[in-house]
C-alpha cells in the first residue's frame, strides 16, 4: 500500500530535481551564449585586422599570402570554437538531466 508520506517525499524529490535541472539549464545556456559571443567578437576583430593588412598590400603575391594566412587562421579558429561549443552542448545535456538520475534509479531495477 502506498503511503501519503511516500507520495509527498516523491513529489518533493521531483520538485527539487526540476529546480536543479532548470538551474543547470540556465547556466549551461548562458555559457553557450557567452562562447558564441566571444567567437563572434574574435571573428570580427580578425576580419578587421585582415582588411587593414590587405589595404596596405602592394603586390599580388603579398595579397595571396595575406588571404591564405587569413583563411587558414579563420578555419582553425572555426574548428576550435565549434569543438568548444559542441562540448558545452554535451555538458549542458549531461548537467540538465543529472538531477533526474536519482528518480530514475528508483524505478529502474539494477542490472545484474
Amino acid at each position: 500500500m502506498v503511503k501519503v508520506e511516500d507520495i509527498q517525499s516523491y513529489g518533493k524529490e521531483h520538485l527539487e530535481s526540476v529546480a536543479a535541472s532548470a538551474s543547470n539549464l540556465q547556466s549551461g545556456v548562458q555559457a553557450i551564449a557567452t562562447a558564441y559571443g566571444d567567437y563572434a567578437k574574435k571573428s570580427f576583430e580578425d576580419t578587421k585586422s585582415y582588411v587593414e593588412k590587405l589595404s596596405g598590400v602592394k603586390s599580388v603575391e603579398k595579397v595571396l599570402e595575406v588571404q591564405t594566412e587569413f583563411a587558414r587562421s579563420a578555419y582553425e579558429t572555426f574548428v576550435a570554437e565549434s569543438q568548444k561549443i559542441a562540448g558545452l552542448y554535451t555538458d549542458l545535456a549531461k548537467q540538465t538531466f543529472k538531477p533526474y538520475e536519482g528518480l530514475v534509479a528508483k524505478f529502474v531495477p539494477a542490472a545484474h
